[in-house]
């Protein structure tokens, strides 16, 4: 995940990400449109990271703890993403529960803003398991698809070695002999 965003970030070259991964130049050509969409991308990511507001949020103690800690910035950003509606109506509830006490319903109001605000918290528990449990099946999917490709480019270069020095129909497997090791009991 590191690399991705140090390759998007720095702007290096696909063919520097290819390198890494172990994978031919010859055998991953990328289309004219995803060259483009890369582009947009990568202005969208410099411009967003040249904004002086990220930048003092990312040299600030809480920005860099985020950035040491990507599991934890992805539970908050789930979190925040899955509260903000429960809490845009608990926002709605108490100004209309507020319009309601103008009108003469006082003691009302406190029990329903009471009522209200106790299962707020309980439906902001509940998202914050739940934004935990999701960035947790998240992290766990995110190493095992990484392993998986690495994997998959190691045996795809072991294959190509292979055919170059024509040894991919002969396979050596040691053969064990065991009359060697016989020993007679007298």
């Amino acid at each position: 995940m590191r690399l991705f965003i140090l390759l998007l970030l720095d702007g290096l070259s696909e063919n520097w990400l290819l390198r890494r991964l172990g994978i031919a130049a010859e055998d991953f050509t990328m289309s004219k449109e995803m060259q483009e969409l890369q582009k947009q991308w990568r202005s969208v990511v410099q411009s967003i990271h040249s904004n002086s507001n990220v930048v003092a949020f990312m040299n600030s103690r809480v920005g860099q703890y985020l950035d040491d800690h990507p599991f934890v910035a992805l539970s908050l950003l789930m979190f925040f993403a899955v509260s903000a509606i429960p809490v845009a109506f608990f926002l709605i509830f108490v100004v209309t529960t507020a319009i309601m006490a103008c009108v003469g319903v006082i003691v009302m109001e406190g029990f329903l803003i009471a009522t209200g605000g106790i299962a707020l918290l309980c439906v902001l528990c509940g998202l914050g398991a739940l934004s935990l449990g999701v960035s947790g099946v998240l992290s766990v999917c995110y190493i095992v698809l990484s392993t998986l490709v690495n994997y998959w480019c190691a045996s795809r270069g072991q294959i190509k070695k292979q055919e170059v020095n024509g040894n991919l129909s002969q396979k050596s497997v040691p053969v064990l002999d065991l009359s060697a090791n016989t020993v007679k009991n007298e």
